[in-house]
């Protein structure tokens, strides 16, 4: 488990990463205390992120809405609120904050951080929101923006152009649904790799027949890429 001494010396590279030197650390570390962490330090009393990221969420919902509303004029308000659910989504954030090797800097505790927590989709995403709260409250809501439109314009726009992953699942659903009633189940046929960086693979099947097989690094990912095959080889 990483203690608090070794995460202070790791402040200057999250700063790095992040474009943005905290005047208040102690805001920075809370953003990116897990709660297991807390518990284990219940003694110290120390915070953990769970107050930021409820604030995060909000501010992360405002930049995103100012900016799409204001660059992309043509776009009615259906389409708005569609790109900014796809933008301010779990895996969104979770991206991202892999992009920033987040998770290496996570305060967790000790069970959470054996079973790969730091890679955990949720947690990041979590972290991400606390982080973006954070930025809002030391360097107001102008780092705040800026922090948000840098890292997360690419998303924005593969959004606004219908290029983010789809709910290939659903999809799949609707379209065994209109030829029988055929369930459909995913299976995880094995998994590699260590626990904190682990692959899943999954096939999809109806009726005991493979429709299609995929990978990812958490079930939910390889679920989504199975499903995307099974309409490919239907269509």
């Amino acid at each position: 488990m990483k203690s608090i001494e070794h995460w202070n010396k790791g402040v200057p590279i999250l700063s790095k990463k992040i474009g943005y030197v905290f005047r208040d650390q102690q805001l920075l570390m809370e953003a990116l205390t897990h709660s297991s962490f807390a518990n284990e330090w219940k003694h110290k009393r120390i915070p953990n992120n769970e107050r930021l990221e409820f604030l995060g969420d909000s501010v992360l919902g405002l930049v995103i809405s100012r900016y799409i509303f204001h660059t992309f004029r043509n776009l009615p308000e259906g389409e708005l609120t569609k790109v900014r659910a796809s933008v301010v989504c779990e895996a969104s954030l979770a991206k991202k904050a892999r992009e920033l090797m987040l998770g290496e800097h996570i305060l967790l505790g000790k069970g959470e951080e054996t079973s790969g927590g730091k890679n955990r989709e949720s947690i990041l995403a979590d972290a991400m929101e606390a982080l973006i709260a954070a930025l809002y409250i030391d360097g107001k809501y102008e780092k705040a923006s800026e922090f948000v439109i840098k890292h997360f314009e690419d998303i924005i726009n593969l959004a606004v152009h219908g290029e983010l992953m789809k709910d290939y699942k659903t999809s799949l659903q609707e379209k065994i649904q209109r030829f029988n009633s055929s369930s459909i189940e995913y299976v995880v046929v094995r998994e590699e790799g260590p626990d904190h960086s682990k692959i899943f693979y999954v096939d999809v099947r109806s009726d005991s027949k493979i429709l299609g097989s995929g990978s990812g690094r958490n079930k939910k990912e390889a679920e989504q890429n199975a499903a995307k095959a099974a309409i490919q080889y239907l269509s």
